[in-house]
């Protein structure tokens, strides 16, 4: 099968290590690969050099027309079976081009339960003709979706993504150092809010009788003001900003805990990832943290620090068999529901339509 992805860009997301990882378990099964991507640099790709990346260069409105030529020119010199697209932008593009190419199957994907405003739910309404099936990354999110009029029941299915359990080991926490470490991982945007998570340590500051630092692994816009308020907010001796980072599975299994104080997500895969490596998982009802977490880790109301605060304080004072027991369930519910394995065997049946 000739497989062709199309996103938005290859930046440091999930939405896009998610397609990585689907292009390279896509090779090893022997199917045929390439990647389109609409915009920007790229920061993560496919381990597979058989993977090709195509990039459209679409930096901006007035390169839309050269952009779509370039793009049709690589469906007619590959001829793919199926096209999947992922989020809002290259599903569009998708969709709007589509129309040269209505015998090829068009999978779109949307990967959060925010998606945009008004004029993008609308955008995606009016063109939802154009392609054969769309889906979300979890039932929140497709619900989401649903109530702002972009999709119906009919036309968008929920579509779990999995991760690579080989990158994600389970072990036993070095606890040599008296330190807990907290995790956060993602960009410095407004979608993350981490100033709800700034706000809960400094809720918590002086009240935790032991040594803790909060590890920010990300970058993003807004990094002259998160770094303005941890001052501000007096917690700068205990918050740590490390930057942008490649070795995420070693931070995660370093980490004892790790939050999530997102105002708004799809399926956070960061989270699958935490609970795959054994760490226990403080996190925002969000979009599917409830799905992914069932009943482990703490889950508390999205922009709420004071619930924020006393989740974090209530992890804390869990005891180590409690925590451990957790995180043993954690990595077997993941394992059941959230693997690569299964993700793939989903997504090979959609594309062959049975």
């Amino acid at each position: 099968m000739k497989i062709l992805y199309v996103i938005t860009g290859l930046g440091l997301g999930g939405a896009e290590k998610v397609v990585c990882d689907l292009a390279d378990q896509m090779i090893l099964k022997g199917h045929d690969v390439k990647i389109v991507y609409l915009t920007g640099s790229v920061l993560v790709k496919p381990v597979s050099s058989r993977v090709e990346l195509l990039a459209l260069h679409l930096n901006s409105a007035s390169n839309i027309f050269g952009a779509s030529r370039k793009y049709k020119k690589i469906i007619r010199d590959f001829s793919p079976d199926v096209i999947h697209s992922h989020m809002i932008h290259a599903n569009i593009f998708a969709r709007l081009n589509h129309l040269s190419f209505k015998y090829i199957r068009l999978i779109c994907t949307a990967h959060n339960s925010h998606e945009g405003g008004r004029l993008r739910m609308l955008a995606y309404k009016l063109t939802n003709f154009l392609s054969n099936l769309n889906t979300n990354v979890s039932q929140e999110a497709s619900e989401s979706l649903i109530s702002k009029g972009a999709f119906n029941n009919n036309n968008l299915i929920t579509v779990y993504n999995g991760i690579d359990l080989n990158k994600f080991n389970f072990f036993n926490k070095d606890k040599s150092s008296n330190e807990l470490s907290f995790l956060s991982v993602g960009r410095f945007n407004k979608q993350k809010d981490y100033p709800n998570l700034f706000q809960a340590i400094s809720i918590l500051k002086n009240t935790i009788d032991k040594e803790v630092k909060f590890y920010i692994a990300g970058e993003g816009e807004l990094r002259p003001q998160l770094e303005q308020l941890i001052v501000d907010l007096g917690i700068s001796d205990c918050v740590v900003f490390l930057g942008k980072r490649s070795d995420i599975p070693t931070l995660l299994n370093k980490a004892d805990y790790f939050i999530l104080s997102s105002r708004h997500e799809g399926l956070p895969t960061v989270v699958i990832e935490a609970m795959a490596c054994g760490t226990f998982v403080i996190a925002t009802d969000c979009g599917g943290s409830a799905e992914i977490m069932g009943d482990t880790g703490i889950l508390v109301p999205p922009q709420n620090s004071e619930a924020l605060a006393e989740a974090i304080k209530q992890a804390v004072n869990k005891t180590p068999l409690d925590i451990q027991e957790n995180n043993l369930k954690a990595r077997q519910r993941v394992e059941e529901l959230f693997s690569l394995e299964k993700s793939v065997e989903n997504w090979l049946k959609i594309y062959r339509n049975e």
